[in-house]
């Protein structure tokens, strides 16, 4: 953070009576002198907290994105394209011979430590009635496995197929780094969970946390929101701010020193998430982009999920968010294919090279442009609406030189836990429900049986990620047995 001039050191019977002026001045300068509107009523403490709390505000850079991101609002954007059929590897395309040779270069590429996986876990789970990080959240498997304990068994279940697929790697010997990204309100829960659990199995130093920003919010008319007379309201900056937090930590060069060239980045709430994929990292690779996404089809026009679409004639692929798009587009036919011309969701599963990660967390910081979401704010009068500023981690894809789309089966990759219990759609219920399909499937496939107690449809088997990634080598366990749904199937 920069130190604002004149001020550092000043004691604070220095300014019982008035700001720092020198302080003041530079908040004039941008418009937000009303920081300090109650002064005379604040103790000698509270006048303390609140010169820290604006001294440590980077106020030429708030003020430069409050400007452009108010600025840009209303601006005609450039006329959408569905996006071109070669951006995308559609699963009824996929042979055979190719998604085993992508799984192959896949988990060579990981046992040669050159992919990292990245973490968006900032998120509460207010919205699932706790107030603890997302990903302590316990869906209510059979296991009883949080959705961080499931993500950590994956990666060791991935780490052991890369050894063991290559002839020089030795079991233990592949090890796969780990950045997770919390924010201010996750940050310390998230690490003493981890510590508790002993990191799932993974090593301690495998495993690296860092914080997002945080940002003001703002009135309508820019000016800082104060949540107590000594306090400004700050809210953070969005799963976006994923690339000013790496860039501002040091962490794209410790990736760099690391030796590792790819990132698989995911965010948390998704029951189903394959971390690592190999056929995934393959296809990036093999395709020689410089991002990717995961996408599922539009289940119909008015599902509420962001698409990928083409920004003017030959332009980038980006995305748009479903209250964005037109009606009358989001159910247009496309008359060749008979799917939707917008048809390919986002779903927060993207792998980028960690070049284009360095390009990115530079031109987002240059360009200044977020989000505005009207919400309503905490401040000294009560909750009142104002703006909170973010960044989507989709904002990056316009800066792609090249982006290609991996289509994935829903049922089998995405499972989100967003709403409470009760709610239509995206709850623990539904993605438990997911999880126990897909795996009493996988047991089928591989030769065993399954009894039930209620209707089947209402239950299943989940298999430890230990066991098995994708259903793979599930036959020494299941072949001729049968087990009891619901249960746990592990060593």
């Amino acid at each position: 953070m920069r130190e604002p001039q004149g001020v550092v050191g000043i004691e604070s019977n220095n300014y019982a009576t008035s700001p720092p002026q020198a302080l003041l001045e530079r908040l004039k300068d941008y418009g937000q002198e009303d920081a300090f509107a109650l002064w005379d009523e604040l103790s000698p403490e509270e006048r303390d907290l609140l010169v820290k709390e604006i001294e440590n505000l980077d106020l030429p850079r708030i003020d430069r994105i409050i400007r452009c991101s108010v600025q840009s609002q209303g601006l005609p954007a450039a006329a959408i394209e569905p996006v071109p059929e070669s951006s995308v590897s559609t699963v009824e395309e996929r042979t055979l011979e190719q998604r085993e040779r992508w799984w192959k270069m896949g988990l060579k590429a990981i046992s040669d430590g050159k992919l990292a996986v990245l973490l968006l876990s900032g998120g509460q789970g207010t919205r699932l009635g706790s107030s603890d990080p997302k990903g302590c959240f316990n869906i209510g498997l059979p296991s009883g496995k949080s959705l961080f304990q499931l993500q950590a068994e994956r990666i060791l279940c991935v780490q052991r197929l890369a050894a063991q697929a290559t002839s020089e790697a030795s079991a233990g010997s592949v090890q796969l780094h780990w950045y997770i990204m919390t924010s201010p309100f996750t940050d310390d829960a998230t690490r003493k969970f981890f510590e508790s659990h002993k990191f799932f199995g993974l090593e301690a130093d495998q495993v690296t946390f860092f914080q997002q920003g945080t940002i003001p919010c703002v009135s309508k008319d820019g000016r800082f929101i104060m949540e107590t007379p000594y306090k400004v309201s700050k809210a953070p900056d969005g799963n976006g701010g994923v690339y000013s937090a790496l860039k501002s930590s040091r962490l794209l060069e410790d990736m760099a020193t690391r030796g590792i060239k790819y990132l698989d980045c995911y965010g948390v709430d998704n029951a189903l998430v394959r971390v690592a994929d190999p056929t995934f990292l393959g296809y990036f690779i093999d395709k020689g982009v410089a991002a990717a996404a995961k996408v599922v089809r539009k289940a119909y026009p008015q599902e509420k999920v962001g698409v990928f679409v083409r920004r003017g004639k030959g332009g980038p692929l980006t995305v748009v968010e479903y209250s964005e798009l037109d009606s009358s587009l989001a159910s247009a036919i496309n008359q060749q294919t008979g799917r939707l011309r917008f048809c390919w969701s986002n779903v927060c599963l993207h792998m980028f090279s960690l070049d284009f990660l360095n390009q990115v967390a530079n031109g987002l910081e240059k360009d200044s442009i977020y989000h505005l979401a009207e919400k309503k704010i905490p401040s000294i009068h009560g909750h009142t609406m104002g703006l909170k500023l973010e960044q989507f981690i989709f904002d990056a894809f316009p800066y792609a030189p090249s982006t290609a789309l991996f289509e994935v089966i829903r049922e089998e990759e995405f499972a989100p836990v967003k709403n409470a219990n009760g709610s239509n759609f995206d709850t623990p219920d539904s993605a438990r429900l997911l999880v126990l399909r897909l795996h009493s499937r996988w047991v089928v496939a591989a030769g065993g049986f399954l009894t039930h107690s209620v209707p089947l449809y209402a239950t299943g088997v989940e298999v430890s990620p230990l066991c098995s990634y994708a259903g793979e080598n599930l036959e020494a366990i299941c072949r001729g047995r049968t087990f009891h749904a619901p249960c746990e199937i592990s060593f």
